[in-house]
């Protein structure tokens, strides 16, 4: 069962399948006659890398959303996506961003050198600002049948920010990540096929577009913060910034630098330094006061070593070797 992934010894999960067969049954029922209910969500709080709020949904809420987004809803969204919308997808996330946007470096390095410049935007809490009448709207344009948009509407209106009731969507739901990717998408075609802009990639809210010449990134800063303050109702983060394209820009984590030479380089930002010192560290201590075994040790190293590969990291990876 795919749900059960990470959560087999979760108590939530072990009381619904202890009762599985009547729980499905229930389940099924409630959607074929029409009166499926969210029965509300578990709220925590996580700090890495900053805090954020997550609402997890019930184990019987999350069988529904799991079926709903891979059998509806990512099939019908999906296709239309560009191809650098990198989030959440199959085959693409963190690592092929990284090597896609040193790929669109490289392109930009062999017509103009290491001159040109950088848009570097986000939108300011995303989730929380999404709008649900333009998300359901959208929604329609992908998915034609009444019961489905209903069951999806369930989810959108489930949750809202206390300031503004009908803009929110909650981090933590299956659907929200499907919802935000595909909020912007007509933005991302937007900026491909009428701006004209070929090195442009998004992960989530975050979206970088790379041109030589910076009169024209402000011309296309303009008309994208008309589509994302106007048609989507969004806020552009006030961190939004133009930046030379050979003084280093930060995405997924780490910085990229174009070198004169053609090279290029990613450096892991500070942040995401100190945080895997700081976890590497208390691992350490951790088995050396008998609190883990050395497999688990071994294994906290090895995740970061294998995220560190990606980057030019060998002095950080040095350091934790002896540390």
């Amino acid at each position: 069962m795919k749900l059960r992934r990470g959560r087999s010894r979760k108590s939530r999960l072990l009381k619904f399948e202890f009762d599985l067969g009547r729980n499905l049954y229930r389940l099924q029922e409630e959607l074929l006659s029409g009166n499926y209910q969210m029965k509300g969500y578990r709220h925590f709080e996580v700090y890495e890398p900053k805090r954020r709020d997550i609402f997890d949904v019930g184990h019987g809420d999350k069988v529904v959303m799991t079926a709903l987004c891979d059998e509806v809803l990512i099939p019908r969204v999906v296709r239309t996506f560009i191809y650098d919308n990198i989030a959440c997808q199959k085959g693409k996330g963190t690592h092929f961003g990284l090597k896609r946007l040193t790929e669109f470096f490289r392109r930009h390095y062999r017509t103009y050198g290491n001159e040109g410049y950088v848009l570097k935007c986000d939108i300011s809490k995303f989730f929380g600002t999404i709008n649900h009448a333009i998300l359901r709207d959208q929604l329609k344009t992908y998915i034609k049948d009444e019961a489905v948009l209903k069951l999806l509407s369930c989810y959108i209106d489930s949750f809202h920010t206390p300031e503004r009731p009908g803009v929110g969507i909650p981090l933590g739901n299956q659907t929200s990540q499907w919802f935000a990717l595909m909020y912007l998408n007509q933005l991302d075609h937007f900026i491909k096929e009428k701006l004209q802009i070929k090195a442009y990639i998004r992960y989530m809210d975050d979206f970088i577009l790379i041109h030589h010449d910076k009169k024209y990134l402000w011309e296309c800063l303009a008309k994208i913060k008309e589509i994302v303050e106007g048609e989507l109702q969004l806020t552009l983060n006030p961190k939004t910034a133009i930046i030379p394209i050979n003084q280093g820009v930060e995405f997924l984590g780490w910085k990229f630098f174009l070198r004169s030479s053609g090279k290029v380089v990613r450096r892991l930002k500070r942040q995401s330094k100190l945080r895997f010192q700081r976890r590497v560290k208390a691992a350490n201590q951790a088995f050396f006061y008998g609190e883990i075994e050395l497999k688990e040790t071994l294994q906290v190293w090895a995740s970061y070593k294998g995220h560190l590969k990606h980057g030019h990291t060998y002095l950080l990876l040095k350091g934790a070797r002896n540390s």
